[in-house]
């Protein structure tokens, strides 16, 4: 397949301004989402199944439904207008943001739970604070981490919904491949539609590949 060499620059931007707009998100997500689910993996309150249920639903959580709670909320008239967020970059980081953070805390208490209960008790007698414990416990399930910040980052990055309501597909500026492809394709662009959604796949599939690798690498 052949793509216009005039449209080079500006899939090379749109798949730049992509994995930033979807790094940041997942690094927000991690700083959020790492502490929260270690903290209830290592929890033994009642209501820790519940917790853990609410995040496993997020992850299936309609990102159209992100955006539009958000658009509300940043619209001009709405709470958090006056800040004039909608339709810049921040606003898609925020989205994303959001929808990455059940799935970085949920895959998180799940890797904490996977450790052996040896571990946790060997980190107790050794008279930790919950601070310590939790750093520890962290760094046990490094692994399982870490593939929870990469489906993190892929399910930010793949998402169209909000990105489209919240971005609103301003050419470089908050045009990312997901909304560029649904627009050329509507367009009836075909050949640059087909050649953004193999920049998007062919990033999903590193990702993906090296989760599974990791997720192997865990269970050895």
């Amino acid at each position: 397949m052949q793509i216009d060499a005039a449209a080079d620059p500006e899939l090379v931007a749109t798949a730049i301004r992509s994995v930033a707009v979807s790094g940041s998100a997942t690094l927000l997500a991690a700083l959020a989402g790492i502490p929260a689910g270690v903290a209830i993996a290592a929890s033994h309150a009642r209501g820790k199944r519940a917790l853990t249920a609410l995040l496993t639903a997020g992850m299936g959580m309609p990102t159209v439904l992100v955006g539009l709670v958000l658009m509300l909320l940043l619209w001009r008239e709405g709470p958090l207008g006056e800040w004039a967020l909608l339709y810049t970059p921040a606003a898609l980081v925020l989205g994303q943001t959001v929808i990455a953070f059940p799935v970085v805390a949920a895959l998180t208490i799940a890797a904490v739970d996977a450790l052996p209960a040896r571990v946790d008790r060997q980190i107790l007698a050794l008279g930790a604070s919950p601070v310590q414990r939790g750093r520890l416990l962290a760094r046990e399930a490094r692994r399982g981490i870490v593939v929870a910040l990469l489906a993190g980052f892929g399910h930010a990055l793949s998402e169209v919904g909000a990105a489209m309501m919240l971005g609103g597909n301003v050419p470089g500026r908050t045009r990312v491949l997901t909304t560029a492809t649904l627009q050329y394709a509507r367009m009836g662009e075909f050949q640059l539609a087909i050649g953004l959604a193999a920049v998007l796949f062919a990033i999903a599939l590193l990702v993906n590949a090296s989760a599974a690798l990791l997720s192997g690498g865990e269970r050895e």
